[in-house]
C-alpha cells in the first residue's frame, strides 16, 4: 500500500507547491485550506507519519480535473511540462493497426512503457497488446480523488516500467451521496461534438467503518475530418525534401496522390487515364498543359481526431471485519467504441502480381495461343509488348479502389478489472495483501481492402466465346481460370471511373478483423511500521512482495496475417512472461530540531526481480531529506531502475509498416562526391537509376510507396536507468508577507543504458551507404522500373528490437504557488516550468549520440500557468500552457544538406478558460473555452519529420481542432 500520513497544513502546502498543472477552485481551497488530511503520498510504502516522498512529486486534484472540463484524464496531463508527446490519442492514431483511440501517457519524453501507472497504488491492466501502456479512457475522471506524479526512476518501489516516472489515480471513497456532472461542447467549426454524463454515489454503514462507492460514466466524442481545417483540406508535401532548401520547408505543394479512381496505366512508353466522360487522356497529375488534375485528394477522406464512444462502470468499497482488520475491492468496466476512417485504398499491380515486379499479363494463354483480355482497351493492348519473357503483353497500373468504398476500422474495446484483499494491523505494524485479475480485449472489423488471390483470377479474363456461363452471350468476358469461375470469380474492368461492377466488387473484396486479449494476473502485500528508537525518531521499514503474470496476444485475419488483402502483412503477436519480485524500504531519521537541522532523514529502497524471460533483476534508491529550517528544505535522490522488454519487444513477428525515411542516394551521379555517393554507387540497382537518368531520380510513387518489417527480439536484456535529482522546496510560512507562497525547483538527470528500442531506419540507411554492410541486409531496392516505381527506389527498410546505445534526458522542474483574498474574492496562481537542458539517444553502442533538444516535440522550454478567482457564485479559471519553439528532426536535415537547427517552427501558447456560477449551494453551471484565441498548429507538412498523417502538423505536440466551447452543470444531491 501507499504510505498514508497526517499532513498539516503547512505541510500540505509544500505539496500544492509541487503542482504541474490545474489548481483546486477556490471555494474546494478555502473549504480545506484550514483542516488537518490525511493524504496517500507517492513514493513510499512505508505507513510512517510525518513521512514525505524525497522526489519530486506533482499532484493534481479532483477539483483541477473539474476546471480543466476534461473528457479524458489524458487531456489535462498533456498540459503538464513533464510530459512528452504520448504514442496514443485520438489525434495521432487514425492510421494505426490496432489500438486507434486508446490514451496513453509519457512521462520525460522517454516512452509510453517506461511511464508506470498504477490505480490506488496497484497496477492496472494494460489497454494496448503487448505492451504495459494503460489506456486512460478506462479510468473515469470524475471518479478520480487526485492524480500523483512521481517523476524520477521509481523501480525499487514500484516495481519493472517506472523507469521515467510513475503516474498514480487515487480513486474516491468514503463517499455518501450522489455526484452529478453533464456537459456538451463542440468546436468553432462546428464539428469535435462532446457529450458528458456522470453520476457517483455512495453510502456508508452506521458506524462509518465501511462504505461502498459506484460510479457510472457516459461520453461521446465526434470525428473532425482533414478536409474541413483549412491546413489539411489538400493532399500537399513540403517543398523542401525536392529543393534542399530551408526557406521551403513550409511551403505546401500539391501532392495529389497517382492512384487516381479513374486509374492511372503504363505501357511501353506511355503513361494514361481516363477523363470523367471515358475518354483516355495522357497522365499529368498534377494538371499541367491545361488540363484538369488526374490525381486523388486523400484528405478529403482523412480524420484528425477518431470519434470515440465510452460506457464507464467503477465501484470501490471498503468493509470493517472488525477494528483491526478490514476488507477492500475495487472493480472496473469500460466499453469503448471508435472508427477510424481512410482514403479508398490505393491499389498498384505490384500489390497483384509481386514476383513480376507488377507486371500485369493484357492477354492469357489458351491451347497455346495468347488470348486478349476483352477488357484491355486497344489503346492500351497496341502500346504493351512482352516485358518479361513469358510470350503475353504485359502492362502495368495504379488505381484508387473507390467503388470498394472508404477504409474503416470499428474497434469495439472491453476493459474489466477487479481486485480485492484485506488491510489492518498487527500491534504497531500495518499489512496490505491484494489479489487481482485484469483483461482487456478488442475486437476489430475493418473495410475496403481486396483479397490479391481473388483479384489476380479476376484481371485475366477472356471472351466467353462457347458460352461457358451460360448467359446467351459469346462476347462477354469470363475469368481465365475455370477454378475460380467455379468460386464466383468475375471479370474486373479497371479502366476509368466506376467501371467495376457489383459483381466484381463482391468477388474481389475482403472484409478484415483483428481480436487482441491483454491478460494481468497480480498477488501481493507488504508490511510497514516502525522499529528501533533513534534520538532523532524510529526508524521506519517495509518489506513485500508481488507476483504478476502477463499474457497478451494479436491475432488478425487470416488474409492481413499472409498479406493477401494489399495491406499491411500482420502476422499474430502472442506470448506472455511472469514475474515474482520481493522489496525492502527503510526511512532513517538523522537529526531533528538541531541548529541549522530541524530535520534530516536517509531514505533507501532495494528490490530484486525474477522474469521467466530476463532472469534477475535489481533496482535500488536511496535519497536524503534535509530542512535546515521549517521554512526550507533539501531533497536529493539517486536511484537505478530496471525495465524488462515487454511482450512486442520480445515476440513481435515481422510486421509491415510504411516508415518516412529520406534516401541518402537521392541525386547521386556517376561522379558525384557527398558522404554517402560511392556507397550508393555499388548497388548495381542504384547504379541502373544513374544510368537511365544522369542521377538518381525518384518518382512520387517512389517517394510514398517505401515499406518495412517490424521485428520482436526474443533475445532482448533488460534496460537499466540511473536518474539523480536535487531539490529544494521553500515555504517561507516566518515571513508574513510570503506565508502562502511556495517554490519548489528540482534538477533531473535519468539515463538509460542499453535501452529497448527499434533500430532507427534513417540511421541503418546511412550506416549502409557510408560503408557498413551490416546495416545493408536490412534495406532492399526495386530491381526493376515498373509502372510509376523506379529501378533502385528503396523498396523496405527493416527495423528490429534492440538494446541500443542508451537514451537520456536532463534539465530542471520549477513550480511556485500562491493564493490569498485579493477584493472580494480570492484569487490563486500557480506556474509549472521544466527547462530541458539535454536529450539523446544513440541508436547503436557505437553511434553517435542523436540530440533532440530543442525539435519539435523536445522543446526546451514548457509552461503551463494556472489562475483561478473566486468571488461569491461566481469564478473564473485561466489555464495558459506554452511550448517553446522546435526545429526539425536534425537527421533529416543533415540528409537534406542542411544545418541543424537551420529550420525552426515558432513557439505556441494556448489559452483556456471555465467560468462558473453557483445556482444552489451544491450546484454550478459552468461554461468552458479551450484555445480561446484559436492558435494555429505549427505546419509540420507532409513529407518533413513528426508530422501527423492527416493533419499536416505534429498533432502529438500542436492542437489541431482549434477553438473549443463546452456548457455544463454539476454538484451534489
Amino acid at each position: 500500500m501507499l504510505k498514508e500520513t497526517t499532513l498539516s497544513r503547512s505541510v500540505r502546502m509544500i505539496c500544492v507547491g509541487g503542482l504541474a498543472l490545474g489548481l483546486q477552485a477556490a471555494h474546494a481551497q478555502e473549504a480545506a485550506a484550514d483542516s488537518i488530511q490525511k493524504v496517500q503520498i507517492t513514493g513510499s510504502r512505508i505507513s510512517s507519519p510525518g513521512a514525505e516522498s524525497p522526489s519530486p512529486l506533482q499532484i493534481l486534484s479532483s477539483a483541477d480535473i473539474a476546471a480543466s472540463g476534461a473528457t479524458t484524464l489524458q487531456d489535462l496531463l498533456q498540459k503538464n511540462p513533464t510530459m512528452g508527446t504520448p504514442t496514443l490519442s485520438r489525434t495521432n492514431s487514425n492510421f494505426v493497426t490496432s489500438s486507434a483511440g486508446v490514451s496513453t501517457v509519457n512521462l520525460r519524453n522517454l516512452g509510453d512503457s517506461r511511464t508506470l501507472v498504477l490505480v490506488n497504488g496497484r497496477r492496472f491492466v494494460s489497454g494496448v497488446p503487448g505492451d504495459t501502456a494503460v489506456d486512460l479512457n478506462t479510468i473515469p475522471t470524475d471518479f478520480i480523488e487526485r492524480v500523483e506524479l512521481l517523476t524520477g526512476g521509481a523501480s525499487a518501489t514500484y516495481g519493472s516500467d517506472a523507469v521515467a516516472g510513475v503516474v498514480n489515480i487515487i480513486l474516491k471513497r468514503n463517499f455518501n451521496g450522489l455526484l452529478f456532472d453533464a456537459s456538451t461542447g463542440r468546436s468553432s467549426e462546428g464539428d469535435d461534438f462532446k457529450k458528458k454524463l456522470s453520476l457517483t454515489f455512495g453510502t456508508s454503514s452506521a458506524d462509518g467503518a465501511s462504505n461502498v462507492m459506484g460510479h457510472f460514466g457516459y461520453s461521446k466524442q465526434g470525428a473532425v475530418f482533414s478536409r474541413d481545417r483549412a491546413i489539411s483540406a489538400n493532399d500537399q508535401t513540403s517543398k523542401l525534401p525536392k529543393t534542399k532548401k530551408a526557406s521551403d520547408a513550409f511551403i505546401p505543394v500539391p501532392n495529389l496522390s497517382s492512384f487516381a479512381p479513374q486509374g492511372h496505366f503504363t505501357g511501353d512508353e506511355e503513361d494514361f487515364t481516363y477523363d470523367r466522360a471515358g475518354n483516355i487522356i495522357p497522365w499529368n497529375v498534377n494538371g499541367g498543359n491545361g488540363q484538369a488534375a488526374t490525381g486523388f485528394n486523400r484528405s478529403a477522406f482523412r480524420t484528425i481526431a477518431i470519434p470515440t464512444e465510452r460506457f464507464l462502470f467503477a465501484t470501490t468499497g471498503n468493509y470493517a471485519i472488525n477494528d483491526k482488520v478490514s476488507a477492500f475491492f475495487e472493480g472496473n468496466f469500460a466499453s469503448s467504441k471508435t472508427r477510424t476512417n481512410t482514403e479508398p485504398f490505393g491499389l498498384g499491380s505490384d500489390d497483384i502480381y509481386k514476383a513480376s515486379e507488377g507486371l500485369v499479363p493484357a492477354e492469357t494463354m489458351v491451347n497455346g495461343k495468347a488470348v486478349r483480355n476483352p477488357l484491355v482497351p486497344q489503346y492500351l493492348y497496341d502500346r504493351i509488348t512482352d516485358k518479361d519473357g513469358d510470350g503475353l503483353r504485359d502492362y502495368s497500373f495504379t488505381r484508387r479502389m473507390s467503388e470498394v468504398g472508404s477504409r474503416t476500422q470499428t474497434a469495439d474495446r472491453d476493459t474489466f478489472r477487479l481486485a480485492t484483499g484485506l488491510k489492518g494491523s498487527v500491534g504497531d505494524w500495518t499489512y496490505d495483501t491484494y489479489i487481482a485479475y485484469g483483461k482487456t480485449k478488442e475486437a476489430q472489423n475493418s473495410s475496403g481492402q481486396v483479397n490479391v488471390l481473388n483479384f489476380r483470377n479476376a484481371l485475366e479474363a477472356i471472351p466467353d466465346v462457347n458460352d461457358v456461363n451460360r448467359n446467351g452471350s459469346t462476347t462477354d468476358a469470363i475469368c481465365a481460370d475455370a477454378n475460380a469461375r467455379a468460386f464466383g470469380c468475375v471479370p474486373i474492368n479497371l479502366f476509368g471511373y466506376n467501371t467495376v461492377s457489383p459483381e466484381a466488387l463482391k468477388y474481389v473484396i475482403a472484409p478484415g478483423s483483428l481480436t487482441t486479449s491483454i491478460t494481468q494476473k497480480l498477488a501481493g502485500g507488504s508490511i510497514s511500521g516502525e522499529y528501533f528508537d533513534l534520538p532523532a525518531g524510529k526508524i521506519g521499514w517495509a518489506a513485500g512482495f508481488e507476483w504478476r503474470d502477463e499474457q497478451s496476444s494479436a491475432v488478425p485475419d487470416p488474409l492481413t496475417q499472409a498479406g493477401l488483402n494489399a495491406g499491411n502483412a500482420l502476422p499474430p503477436t502472442e506470448g506472455g512472461y511472469h514475474v515474482r519480485e520481493f522489496f525492502l524500504e527503510t526511512r532513517v531519521p538523522l537529526l531533528k530540531d538541531q541548529p541549522f537541522a530541524k530535520s534530516l532523514a536517509f531514505n533507501g529502497a532495494f528490490r530484486n526481480g525474477h522474469y521467466s524471460t530476463v532472469g534477475n533483476t535489481n533496482s535500488w534508491n536511496a535519497g536524503l531529506e534535509w530542512a535546515p529550517t521549517s521554512d526550507i528544505k533539501f531533497r536529493a535522490t539517486r536511484a537505478t531502475s530496471t525495465r524488462a522488454p515487454n511482450i512486442n519487444e520480445l515476440y513481435t513477428a515481422p510486421s509491415q509498416t510504411f516508415p518516412d525515411v529520406s534516401d541518402p542516394c537521392e541525386g547521386v551521379t556517376a561522379t558525384s562526391t557527398g558522404k554517402y555517393d560511392a556507397g550508393c554507387r555499388a548497388n548495381p540497382y542504384v547504379r541502373a537509376n544513374i544510368a537511365a537518368n544522369g542521377k538518381v531520380v525518384l518518382t512520387q510513387p517512389d517517394l510514398q510507396g517505401v515499406s518495412g518489417y517490424d521485428s520482436g527480439n526474443p533475445g532482448l536484456k533488460a534496460e537499466q536507468g540511473r536518474s539523480t535529482t536535487v531539490g529544494v522546496v521553500l515555504t517561507p510560512r516566518s515571513i508574513p508577507m510570503l506565508s502562502k507562497f511556495t517554490f519548489t525547483a528540482d534538477y533531473f538527470n535519468i539515463k538509460i543504458s542499453d535501452a529497448i528500442l527499434l533500430s532507427d531506419r534513417q540511421y541503418t540507411l546511412n550506416q549502409c551507404y557510408t560503408g557498413d554492410a551490416a546495416y545493408c541486409k536490412y534495406v532492399t531496392r526495386r530491381t526493376a522500373t515498373v509502372g510509376d516505381s523506379s529501378v533502385g527506389a528503396l523498396k523496405y527498410v527493416d527495423s528490429l528490437y534492440l538494446n541500443s546505445g542508451g537514451k537520456a534526458t536532463e534539465g530542471i522542474d520549477i513550480t511556485a504557488s500562491w493564493s490569498d483574498y485579493v477584493g472580494p474574492g480570492r484569487l490563486s496562481a500557480n506556474i509549472a516550468y521544466t527547462y530541458l537542458k539535454d536529450f539523446w539517444e544513440r541508436p547503436q553502442p557505437d553511434a553517435d549520440r542523436d540530440y533532440s533538444v530543442g525539435e519539435v516535440g523536445y522543446a526546451r522550454n514548457k509552461a503551463v500557468i494556472n489562475l483561478a478567482y473566486k468571488w461569491n457564485k461566481f469564478g473564473a479559471h485561466m489555464t495558459t500552457s506554452y511550448t517553446g519553439s522546435g526545429a526539425l528532426n536534425d537527421q533529416f536535415l543533415l540528409t537534406n544538406k542542411l544545418q541543424p537547427g537551420s529550420v525552426k517552427v515558432g513557439s505556441k501558447t494556448y489559452n483556456d478558460f471555465q467560468f462558473t456560477y453557483d445556482v444552489a449551494k451544491k450546484i454550478e453551471l459552468y461554461l468552458g473555452i479551450d484555445n480561446a484565441f484559436n492558435t494555429k498548429p505549427a505546419p509540420i507538412i507532409s513529407g518533413l519529420p513528426g508530422n501527423t498523417t492527416g493533419t499536416e502538423t505534429n498533432a502529438s505536440v500542436y492542437d489541431p481542432i482549434g477553438r473549443r466551447f463546452y456548457l455544463g452543470v454539476r454538484g451534489t444531491l
